[in-house]
């Protein structure tokens, strides 16, 4: 799964997350794109999970480019203790995509053109 090797802080704000992205929604390589239709917040695992259902439908014919990675921990705290205490630990990552923001891109090569036979 992405995250980064190390980061400055160890745990974020949550922040928001509102409008259109500002670049990154042209498809200027590839030929098919994925994009996201409203602001959310994406963890590592459902990035992985869309990666390896792309691979697998293309059935590893092509090449994928994954544009986003998910860089702003998020802390949670284990079931059944108190309140207070402060923060949690992290626990996993996610990154803010924002409306029209292309999160991949993927060609799909024709089979003569294929790496494995």
């Amino acid at each position: 799964m992405l995250q980064p090797k190390r980061t400055k802080f160890r745990k974020a704000f949550k922040g928001r997350i509102r409008g259109a992205s500002k670049g990154g929604f042209s498809l200027n390589f590839g030929q098919f794109g994925l994009k996201a239709l409203e602001p959310e917040r994406i963890t590592a695992r459902q990035i992985e999970a869309a990666r390896r259902a792309m691979t697998r439908h293309m059935k590893r014919a092509g090449r994928v480019w994954i544009r986003i990675f998910p860089d702003v921990p998020i802390s949670k705290k284990p079931t059944e203790v108190r309140m207070g205490k402060g923060k949690g630990a992290p626990e996993l990552w996610r990154c803010a995509s924002r409306r029209a923001a292309s999160c991949s891109r993927s060609t799909a090569f024709p089979r003569p053109w294929r790496a494995r036979p």
